[in-house]
């Protein structure tokens, strides 16, 4: 293909960049290209939504990344899932829509991040929301993002939450309502039973449209510069390796592990890393790929008494009942997401607000995308809301093919120690309730063996892993340390800006979709503002 001009490049299709792509295309004034590495989201466990246990671990849409050996986590190699395709991981996740809390954008405009307070992105999200419980002043119905509440519970689903509820957490129907704190049935992005990936919500609609070109299998290599501007991208597709030049902005969008990556292997980033790698130094900046994050789960689990989808989806019959009926009503146990019942609580009373987050889940296997259990059994994971510890993100080489070395460094700090400590007990108390008497034959993990604290914390170093919400890497911010300004613009360079996970200062209370689809929402407003 000759050099390709745009006015704006939109690099990664995933929860970010749907939604700028989408928008930045919707008035037909600018002509924009939209670039991914994976291919379309044609396959059909994408848009079931209980298909994420079956593209957990499926390369055709899944980077699978896994992270270098965790010190506190027994120098175990941790997998991390992150999407591969059209709607990037919103296509492959457990589907729960969590925002977060106020005070965490509030704590992103405290530390000096104009425009990004809670009263500053809940127009974007509500903007974003198709919620089906109708419009109100902290949600929207309008919008391309379907938020359903879950059709298919159980009665030991229902006990779950009367079991929160007897160990002193109030019912919430609404985790992204004037409180998160307490316990009730999530909602998920779903429309008529199925996935509503951003892909789903924003790109099919855009897609009829003269002005957007979208391009898959394109693996952006290299992001162009003369001096210190931005001014395209290589990328790839199959052998052919093809330019793309943008008028006004490129936008990076491909996620806490991709961004930095490209930006590395552009020259961007610090210069002992880059320098290391072979790359030759465009712009230093020291924060590219530091200050990553990520929830660190546990899992406890139990054999139960009577029937849980272990039996309903273990045995071939039943899978076929229950397919039969998804496909006739797209109603049943296939609709659910990664997790049925929320929790969210402190684990100390001077708490402002909840450190931990939980999800039930009515099934149990020894590892997610493997078989289930042959007894019935249900699954309880255990995150801390917002850990303290940091790791980076560095890339071996000037290949942008080759992974990353990953480095979250979990439970490197007491505070988080202590976390995971005290919310694996809540976790314990909660399944000890009465409520929970009839469905409850034993727990199996951790065990009642497990007592102490140190047993407990042995425990999660032994079984611990991602919840697969990593951000942080472009962090935003004024400071030296930070990548992109309040308008996710590249320090010291121009034409560039960064939209997803990464550019969170710090990581929200609760899953992280929802927020990246604001970012990409609020990023799009700020770049169509500045085009005007």
């Amino acid at each position: 293909m000759a050099e390709q001009r745009f006015d704006f490049i939109v690099v990664g299709a995933g929860s970010a960049g749907s939604p700028v792509a989408a928008r930045l295309s919707e008035s037909g004034k600018h002509k924009v290209l939209l670039l991914e590495a994976g291919g379309e989201d044609r396959n059909p466990w994408i848009h079931v939504p209980i298909g994420y246990a079956k593209t957990f671990l499926d390369g055709r849409v899944n980077w699978k990344y896994e992270t270098e050996p965790e010190p506190e986590l027994n120098n175990r190699r941790i997998y991390w899932p992150r999407g591969k395709v059209l709607g990037g991981s919103s296509s492959i996740n457990g589907l729960i829509y969590i925002r977060g809390i106020p005070s965490d954008f509030d704590h992103w405009r405290q530390l000096g991040n104009e425009g990004w307070s809670y009263d500053d992105v809940l127009p974007f999200f509500r903007k974003a929301e198709d919620q089906e419980r109708g419009a109100d002043d902290l949600h929207g119905k309008d919008g391309p993002l379907g938020v359903r509440d879950a059709s298919f519970r159980t009665p030991l689903s229902d006990a779950y939450i009367d079991a929160a509820q007897e160990a002193g957490l109030p019912y919430n129907p609404d985790f992204n309502g004037r409180q998160q704190e307490g316990t009730g049935y999530y909602q998920l992005t779903t429309r008529g039973g199925r996935r509503c990936s951003a892909a789903r919500a924003y790109l099919k609609p855009a897609r009829k449209r003269a002005n957007l070109t979208i391009v898959t299998q394109a693996l952006s290599e290299r992001l162009l510069l003369e001096g210190k501007r931005v001014v395209g991208v290589r990328y790839r597709r199959g052998e052919a390796v093809e330019t793309a030049l943008a008028a006004r902005e490129v936008i990076v969008c491909g996620g806490a592990i991709n961004s930095p990556q490209l930006l590395q292997v552009s020259g961007i980033g610090p210069g002992e890393v880059l320098r290391r790698a072979g790359v030759e130094v465009a712009h230093d900046l020291p924060g590219v790929g530091r200050n990553l994050h990520d929830h660190l789960q546990v899992r406890s689990q139990y054999k139960a008494k009577g029937t849980t989808l272990n039996d309903t989806l273990g045995k071939w019959q039943h899978r076929m009942v229950a397919g039969a009926r998804y496909a006739l009503t797209r109603t049943g146990p296939l609709t659910i997401g990664a997790g049925l019942v929320g929790v969210f609580a402190r684990t100390r009373p001077e708490l402002e607000d909840p450190d931990i987050q939980m999800h039930f889940i009515p099934f149990s296997t020894d590892k997610m995308g493997v078989t289930l259990h042959p007894f019935p059994g249900f699954t309880v994971t255990m995150n801390q809301s917002r850990p303290e510890s940091r790791g980076t993100l560095e890339i071996r080489s000037a290949d942008p093919r080759e992974a990353p070395a990953i480095r979250p460094n979990y439970m490197t700090t007491d505070t988080d120690r202590r976390t995971v400590i005290a919310g694996l007990r809540l976790v314990r108390r909660i399944a000890e309730a009465k409520a929970l008497a009839p469905y409850l034959l034993e727990e199996t993990q951790p065990g009642r063996a497990v007592q102490t604290d140190d047993e407990f914390l042995d425990f999660a170093r032994q079984v611990g892993s991602s919840i697969y919400h990593p951000v942080g890497t472009c962090r935003m911010g004024h400071d030296p340390g930070a990548v992109v300004d309040p308008r996710l613009k590249v320090h010291g360079l121009e034409g560039l800006r960064v939209a997803d996970a990464s550019v969170m200062p710090t990581v929200v209370s609760g899953n992280t979709n929802a927020a990246c689809i604001m970012i990409g929402e609020k990023c799009a407003d700020m770049a169509l503002s500045e085009a005007a």
